[in-house]
């Protein structure tokens, strides 16, 4: 349907996550070891598939979901979890679609799965496990504690990365103001903000699995990653061939490998610059200035933009004089006298931190 929001694997996973009404329901399922096949959502796909069985139509509870498991047959349920549409039915999917699973449940809720839009959810009776199909997804969900601990895991690794892109940055603003840059100085940032963001996924996916557990882990998550992913897009706005392709080319920086992403002339060719890979890393790069100026406390995007589009490149920034920043259409001399100051702070302070 035109216009509606994607769904992504975190979203199924708040679903089922802890302090949901379904998760109660599974809960108790797992602990009467009944068993289970649940399918949500995409009615009319899966109503294709289903076979015999109860017309419900009756207002979702756990308790009542928890009941109709004990009969067999697979439950279905719409995708808002408001109803319970279905029990006791037979599901015959497409017995061509390929299947790893070899339990007839599994097997089923594999191939329900593929071939509508549905989260099937299958419950196994004697391993007291929960495994979620959706599209060509196959997800275990994992024990509360096991589960907060891989959080906590992920979530000092992040911390660790944030250090260290911490003192990248403070580099770059350093060698920005002697016009020092080269790729490798640029690609290295970018490719330490890649991986603070792919770290930052991770612990994400755990806080939608944790649900009402993972609240104190999210507000760690949302402090460590304040400002991470503008910062990224003013690097590179600053530094591609092209600054109008920068949400293009972080996108496809997110689609690199994880040992593509370790070879910094990857980087470079996303960004536009190609040449001899063996020299292209010291090539000297000069930044149009929008990291730096969106430093400056409150200082629009928007003037941000007229600054850049007015003088070119960050040195010839600079180089201005706050009669030259007056002159830049909606700024005055308030806002020139305060960009100028803060400038010129921030020159001090990458001088004073890098000889500390």
């Amino acid at each position: 349907m035109s216009g509606k929001k994607k769904t992504t694997l975190i979203d199924v996973l708040k679903k089922v996550a802890p302090g949901t009404a379904v998760r109660d329901a599974l809960e108790q399922i797992i602990s009467a070891k009944t068993g289970a096949l649940i399918v949500i959502g995409d009615v009319e796909a899966v109503g294709k598939l289903c076979d015999g069985g109860f017309r419900l139509d009756v207002e979702f509870q756990p308790q009542k979901l928890f009941e109709l498991t004990k009969m067999d047959g697979a439950i279905v349920l719409d995708e808002d979890l408001k109803k319970i549409l279905g029990a006791n039915i037979h599901l015959v999917p497409d017995p061509t679609l390929t299947t790893d699973e070899t339990g007839m449940r599994h097997r089923t809720a594999e191939r329900v799965a593929k071939q509508t839009n549905a989260l099937v959810v299958s419950i196994s009776q004697r391993r007291d496990a929960i495994s979620l199909y959706w599209n060509n997804y196959k997800y275990a969900l994992e024990d509360i504690r096991a589960l907060l601990a891989k959080a906590n895991q992920a979530l000092q690794t992040l911390e660790k990365y944030k250090v260290r892109l911490n003192q990248v940055s403070s580099n770059l603003n350093s060698l920005e103001f002697q016009d020092f840059v080269t790729l490798l100085d640029v690609t290295t940032i970018i490719q330490r903000f890649e991986m603070v963001k792919r770290v930052s996924d991770e612990v994400e996916r755990y806080i939608s699995e944790l649900g009402s557990e993972g609240r104190l882990i999210k507000m760690q998550l949302d402090e460590l990653m304040a400002h991470v992913e503008e910062d990224n897009m003013m690097v590179l706005k600053d530094y591609c061939k092209d600054s109008r392709r920068a949400e293009k080319t972080g996108r496809e920086l997110g689609e690199l490998s994880s040992d593509e992403l370790l070879d910094l002339t990857n980087i470079c060719r996303i960004l536009g610059y190609e040449g001899d890979t063996v020299n292209i890393l010291d090539k000297v790069v000069h930044p149009r200035g929008y990291r730096l100026l969106r430093q400056i406390p409150r200082l629009p995007a928007t003037i941000v933009s007229k600054i850049i589009k007015k003088f070119g490149d960050l040195q010839t920034i600079l180089e201005a004089s706050i009669e030259d920043l007056d002159e830049v259409e909606g700024i005055g001399e308030v806002r020139a006298k305060a960009i100028w100051e803060g400038l010129k702070r921030l020159r001090d302070h990458s001088v004073l931190e890098r000889y500390i």
